[in-house]
This record gives C-alpha cells, sequence and structure tokens, in this order.
C-alpha cells in the first residue's frame, strides 16, 4: 500500500539558531525541539530531564477532595471497599495499584473485575448485586463508570456509594456518584486532560497519600502507570511523560513481581521502553480478560513473592498463546470476506460481522484489517444474544463521532477518536452497516484513507554520529504526540548486503552520494522493494534511528518506514 510522505513545518532559521545557541544543539535536533513545542531553554530542561515536582496536585481535580474524604471514612469506619475495574491493560493495572496500595493500609478490601462475555464492559448489574451480597459499601470504580448513571443509582439504593475514576469522555449526564474523577469532564479545571485510566487511580492514592500517608508509598506503583500508558496508547506528553518517564525507570531497575515474571516470561532481555511494553507485556495481560478472566491479570500484578509471581506469569502466558491463535485464524477470515465481496473491497469503511468470532480478540482484528485495508474498521461477534463489537480507526478520523451518528442503532456504545465498543440488538446489523458506511462515505477525505508517514527534518547521513544519537534517545520516552523522529535521506543506494528475511523484511548496508558514513538498514514488511533496490538506483528513505547491540557491541542502525524511487 502506498504512503503519502507528509513534511512538519521546519520553523524560521533565526528561531533554529537562536534556541540551537541556547542549548548548544544542531539545527536538526533543534528543529525537532521546536516541532513539540520546545522554545525555551526552560522548556527543554522540563522535556530533557523529567522530575516527579512537574506533576500536577492531585487536588486541582474535580471531586477529588471527596473522593480522599470518603476513602478515610471508609478506612476509619472499617467499611469494605470494592476495587472495580475494566478487564483490559489499563483496567487491570488501575485495580492492581489502587489495590497493592490500599491494601496495606484497609484490609478490608477487595478486587473485582466483570466477565468479558458475561457482563460486558462497565460496571455491571451483576457486580452490583455481588457487592450487596457481599456487604461493600463503597466501590472504586477505575477505567469505567462515567457512563454508568443507570447503575450509580442502583447502587445507591442498595446504599453503596461510588467513586468513579475514568478517563473516557463523559456522556450528557454525570452520574450520581460521591465523587466522578474525570479530567474530562466540562467543569473540571485540571490542567491535564490525558490520563489513562490508572493514571487516575494514581492521582486518587497519591492524594489520599499526600494527606494521610507518605506520597512515597504510592510512587513505588509507577511501574504500572508506565504499563497502562503505553498499552492504552494516550499521549506521552505532560504529566503522562513523567509518570512513563519514572515507571520505565521502576520497570528496568526494580519492578514488581508480577511484571518481573512477565519481563522473564517474555523474554526481555533488555531495557523497555514504551514499545517494548506495548508489543511484549501488554498483549499478555490483555490476553487474561481476553480470552478467559481479567481477574488473573490482576491476581499476577499483585502477586507479592516471585515464586507466585512466575507461576500466575506462565498461566497468562499460555492465554496468550491461546489469543494469538484466535486472532491469525480470525483475521483471516476477516480478510477473505473483503476480498470475496467486490461492494466490501470498495467500501470506505469495514464493517465485519461473524457470530462465532471470540469476542475478547476482535479489537486486535480490527486493527489487523486497517493494516491492510485502511479505513474505519468495526469488527462484530455475538454476544449474550445480543450484538457486540470494537472499532478502530485511521489516522485523522474520529470513528467515535462516526458511531454516535448511529447511535439510535445501539443499545450502548463508548470510546474515543481512534478506539472505541459497541452494543446493538441483533436486528440492527444491516441498518448499522449501511449507515455505518454513509456517514463515514461523507465525512472521510481521500487524503485519510493513505496510511502517512509523518517526517520531522531531511537529514544527510554524515551528521548522525554517536552524540547526534545520544541526544535523541533523552527525548524518550516515545509514543503519542511524542513519536520517535523520522527522517529523510535522499540520493539513498545500497551499498552492499542486500538481503530479505523470513520473506517479509529487507535489510543492507545504506550509504548516501557524497556521504562517508554507511549504516546498516532494516526494513520490516518491505520485500516488496526488494527488486527494484537490486538494480542499484538511488532512492529517497524515511527512517528511525535506533541503537543495534550485538555480541556487546553498539551500533547506530537506520529503521526504515518507508521508500520512494523518483
Amino acid at each position: 500500500m502506498e504512503k503519502k510522505w507528509i513534511y512538519k513545518t521546519i520553523p524560521p532559521k533565526e528561531q533554529i539558531t537562536e534556541l540551537g545557541n541556547q542549548l548548544n544543539l544542531n539545527p536538526y535536533l533543534t528543529t525537532i525541539l521546536l516541532q513539540r513545542g520546545i522554545e525555551s531553554h526552560q522548556q527543554a530542561k522540563a522535556f530533557f530531564r523529567p522530575s516527579l515536582d512537574q506533576l500536577h496536585d492531585p487536588f486541582l481535580m474535580q471531586d477529588m477532595d471527596q473522593a480522599v474524604e470518603r476513602l478515610k471514612k471508609a478506612i476509619d469506619f472499617r467499611e469494605k471497599v470494592l476495587i472495580y475495574g475494566d478487564y483490559d491493560v489499563d483496567g487491570t493495572s488501575a485495580v492492581a495499584l489502587v489495590y497493592n496500595y490500599l491494601h496495606q493500609l484497609h484490609p478490608e478490601c477487595a478486587v473485582y473485575i466483570p466477565d468479558r462475555n458475561k457482563e460486558g464492559y462497565g460496571i455491571s448489574q451483576t457486580g452490583i448485586e455481588w457487592a450487596e451480597e457481599n456487604r461493600f459499601t463503597l466501590i472504586i470504580a477505575l477505567d469505567c463508570g462515567i457512563k454508568s448513571s443507570d447503575m450509580v443509582m442502583l447502587a445507591n439504593h442498595k446504599g453503596i456509594d461510588f467513586i468513579i475514576c475514568d478517563h473516557h469522555l463523559p456522556g450528557d449526564k454525570i452520574p450520581n456518584a460521591v465523587a466522578v474523577l474525570d479530567p474530562k469532564r466540562e467543569d473540571c479545571t485540571y490542567p491535564y486532560k490525558e490520563l489513562s485510566g490508572c493514571g487516575l487511580g494514581f492521582k486518587l492514592m497519591q492524594a489520599f497519600a499526600r494527606r494521610y500517608d507518605e506520597e512515597q508509598n504510592v510512587l513505588k506503583y509507577l511501574d504500572l502507570v508506565a504499563v497502562s500508558i503505553a498499552s492504552d496508547i494516550v499521549p506521552i506528553t505532560g504529566e503522562n511523560r513523567v509518570l512513563t518517564y519514572f515507571g520505565l525507570k521502576k520497570l528496568n531497575d526494580n519492578p514488581l513481581p508480577g511484571l518481573k515474571a512477565l519481563k522473564e516470561i517474555s523474554q526481555v532481555r533488555s531495557d523497555l521502553d514504551v514499545s517494548g511494553i506495548v508489543f511484549s507485556l501488554g498483549p499478555r495481560i490483555n490476553a487474561a480478560g481476553r480470552v478467559a478472566h481479567g481477574s488473573a491479570a490482576v491476581d499476577l500484578l499483585t502477586a507479592t513473592t516471585e515464586d507466585e509471581a512466575m507461576e500466575l506469569a506462565e498461566r497468562v502466558n499460555l492465554k496468550n498463546d491461546l489469543r494469538r491463535e484466535f486472532d491469525i485464524t480470525i483475521t483471516e477470515e476477516a480478510i477473505a470476506m473483503i476480498d470475496s465481496n467486490e461492494s466490501l473491497r470498495n467500501a470506505k469503511s469495514t464493517v465485519l460481522f461473524k457470530n462465532t468470532w471470540h469476542k475478547g480478540v476482535i479489537g486486535i482484528v480490527a486493527a489487523r484489517c486497517i493494516e491492510k485495508y485502511y479505513r474505519p474498521t468495526v469488527i462484530l461477534t455475538e454476544s449474550n444474544n445480543k450484538i457486540t463489537g470494537s472499532a478502530r480507526s485511521v489516522n485523522g478520523f474520529n470513528v467515535y463521532e462516526a458511531i454516535h451518528s448511529c447511535g439510535d442503532l445501539l443499545e450502548k456504545f463508548g470510546g474515543h477518536k481512534y478506539a472505541a465498543g459497541l452494543t446493538m440488538d441483533l436486528q440492527n446489523l444491516e441498518a448499522f452497516q449501511a449507515r455505518f458506511e454513509e456517514v463515514v462515505s461523507k465525512t472521510i477525505s481521500e487524503e485519510m484513507l493513505k496510511p502517512v508517514i509523518e517526517i520531522d527534518v531531511p537529514i544527510v547521513f554524515d551528521r548522525i554520529t554517536p552524540k547526534f544519537v545520544q541526544i535523541l534517545k533523552q527525548m524518550a520516552p516515545f509514543g503519542p504526540e511524542n513519536q520517535k523522529p523520522v527522517f529523510e535521506a535522499r540520493q539513498v543506494y545500497v551499498n552492499n548486503s542486500l538481503t530479505s528475511f523470513k520473506d517479509r523484511h529487507i535489510r543492507f548496508l545504506a550509504a548516501q552520494e557524497g556521504s562517508d558514513n554507511v549504516f546498516q538498514a532494516v526494513g520490516f514488511d518491505l520485500a516488496d522493494y526488494y527488486d527494484q533496490l537490486a538494480t542499484g538506483e538511488v532512492f529517497r528513505m524515511a527512517f528511525t534511528i535506533e541503537e543495534n547491540v550485538f555480541n556487546g557491541n553498539t551500533s547506530i542502525q537506520l529503521k526504515i518506514r518507508d521508500i520512494k524511487f523518483d
């Protein structure tokens, strides 16, 4: 699939020179900083040297005071507190963080994760009835609850209070809970709006610790926050960047037993970054809730000994193997359905349904379909006599708004710009497929239907030095809204050692006309370019720069994003 290259705006030369002189950086690095909104020495210092002092006061959040005081009352009067969370990585890590901290102060607390298949997403009636039967009088809801007004009302009638910690967009009505912590509330002036669900759980515990305990006792769970931020694909900016920076340090130096066991079972050999979490730890934590029950993930993340953690990690890993099998099989079926149907091939969206598909992997399958067809995608299956599904989007298109436009056909829906979930009655399937395609067709531009590579700045190979790479590394952690810089090099050619491996990938020594530097270059899923590269023709290359460690030796490697022959 042809990719469109978009070039970020290069700041004015005088601005580049002035900031470069202040920071003693070359124009390429200075340009990248300016493109990220870093325009002064002070901003650069905060960016390159994150500090826990940069975290906002948790009491700036709407309802935080009420939340802390209700929790203190529960502890003082020995009430039973239920920590309730979603079954994905963000939800289970949030529950684990709050439980790990709170259980030391208040043994009268327990965990509840809804069953994905029987209860679905969010606060369930089953969960509230279980809380009532077991005499819980306070529920802390994490990564869910902002749209659960009816369930909160039901709980109120049963004498159960709610503290909601959610980062999803609120509906028209805020639930009548004791406290609703959500920076996306219109009446919330908290300075940072993009916290993960686990990040909100951390802020609640941080606020409690500031008032009634030692804040240091909460900071030791920052590895869980980093895992949630990476896995939930929230922006790595502002407060999230600080939380991720220190969370990664904890994860790499002294992780909780459950995360340490997961690293071992994932055969992690070097320090993890955001991408490493996304590809190694995240899927394994998610797998428990996708193919079995999310409580297994919480058991792992709250394990207190390494032996217990390793046993639980092995079980979770087996679930991940099963999840991978479902993922591959269903993806193949979905792609075959599109390929065999002309109207589906030519549509602006993909909406597929099969009642036997496993509910736990349909979000992954939606993402896989986008890799091949690059358009807004909804994958649906049947659960409890309803149709339920996951939606994923492409760069620039708000899939949540598109689903909202079909709201009269849906029983419930929720999510954000690039990912959403939905439930509907069986008889509404065809109407939804038609309406969603109609909405997407009217609102999506042709440009949005092409995968995009954003290029920060063109560069010449001679400027790529070990010192340059060391400064680039300090711009980490990389992720949404602080992506690893992408460079373009022109007049590049294959110097030597062109190989294709696994029938999908390429590797070669890359050189550039007029430059003495030669670098190992690797391109994943770019084997289609092999024949043209073999001719010796010059080309333009979009790439990121990374360090490659092999047999104790560190070298600079270029990771190819795309190639264009002019």
